[in-house]
């Protein structure tokens, strides 16, 4: 199993790179990339972490030397929101780079499961996907939007505000990945079902704007970089234990298909060999979730639509 990084030298991608090199089978290859000179360096140090996976490590322009025979690519290049920072500020930053190299990955490794972290994900997937289709490449069941930090800071809230085990809750979180298009699902928790009205709104609220949180905490200094790793890394391990054979894996991840609400969506997927083996129900919704789902769809679409057209021209 052959695992690219790309972006790997950043923030996000090193923490990234050392959970990948901690949890990856025996015998797997990661393959680092970033346009920081670094990057070998990052490869060397993890080299020396004693794991039965190999490294290495790619500067430069060109990533397809750290692309050949992977079997899935993760993109966590890019720059960082900081404070006052919209996300049109983030797409007009972010989407050159992730279209060169989506257009590197569809002529490198194009039988790959793509998982891309690069913000905004509401516009950088349907981006992705229109690049692919370009260049005669696009499988909808291998692109991911990890939009799995929304599904741990959910899991890790709800846990705190219950006083349960942290990690012992399971929460759906639908939509997208940004502001008022991330939806947990808070109401199929059976342990979520004492709390109040008002307590399910400033949670959900919270959820929401977690990624604020966390920039401003930094006060300037970047956005969620750990949090972010750890999430990216357990969608990217659960991609891997599929394509291995693993069955009833189960993730939410922003995707194409599976809904008649717009063409992306986050919701969860059944993993298997090829990427995406099934959609899944995500249940009923209660009365506020139906009022938050109906009304974050304009601005989920008008997302999509932006990165499509980028690509349009």
């Amino acid at each position: 199993m052959k695992v690219t990084v790309l972006g790997a030298a950043g923030g996000i991608g090193q923490p990234l790179s050392l959970i990948l090199k901690n949890s990856l089978p025996a015998g797997s290859q990661l393959s680092l990339y970033d346009v920081n000179p670094a990057t070998p360096g990052v490869a060397v140090d993890l080299s020396h972490i004693p794991t039965d996976v190999a490294v290495e490590g790619f500067a430069g322009k060109d990533p397809s030397p750290a692309l050949k025979d992977a079997d899935v690519v993760v993109i966590s290049a890019g720059v960082a929101r900081k404070p006052g920072m919209t996300r049109d500020d983030l797409f007009n930053i972010n989407a050159g780079i992730v279209r060169d190299l989506v257009t590197a990955v569809a002529a490198t490794a194009p039988a790959a499961v793509i998982a891309i972290i690069t913000n905004p994900v509401n516009s950088m997937i349907p981006l992705a996907a229109e690049v692919l289709k370009k260049a005669g490449k696009y499988n909808p069941k291998k692109l991911f939007g990890i939009s799995s930090l929304d599904v741990l800071r959910t899991e890790t809230f709800l846990a705190q505000k219950l006083g349960y085990k942290a990690g012992s809750l399971s929460v759906n979180v639908i939509g997208g990945h940004s502001g008022n298009t991330i939806l947990p699902l808070l109401s199929q928790v059976p342990a979520a079902s004492d709390l109040s009205a008002d307590e399910i709104e400033k949670l959900t609220v919270r959820i929401q704007n977690a990624g604020t949180e966390v920039v401003e905490a930094k006060a300037g200094a970047g956005s969620a970089t750990l949090s972010m790793a750890t999430a990216a890394a357990r969608l990217t391990m659960s991609i891997v234990r599929a394509k291995l054979g693993a069955p009833g894996i189960v993730e939410c991840s922003y995707v194409e298909g599976g809904t008649g609400f717009a063409r992306f969506l986050a919701q969860p997927v059944r993993l298997g060999k090829d990427g995406i083996d099934e959609f899944l129900s995500w249940g009923p919704m209660s009365a506020y979730e139906k009022k938050c789902f109906d009304g974050m769809l304009d601005t989920l679409k008008d997302n999509i639509k932006k990165g499509e057209e980028f690509v349009a021209g």
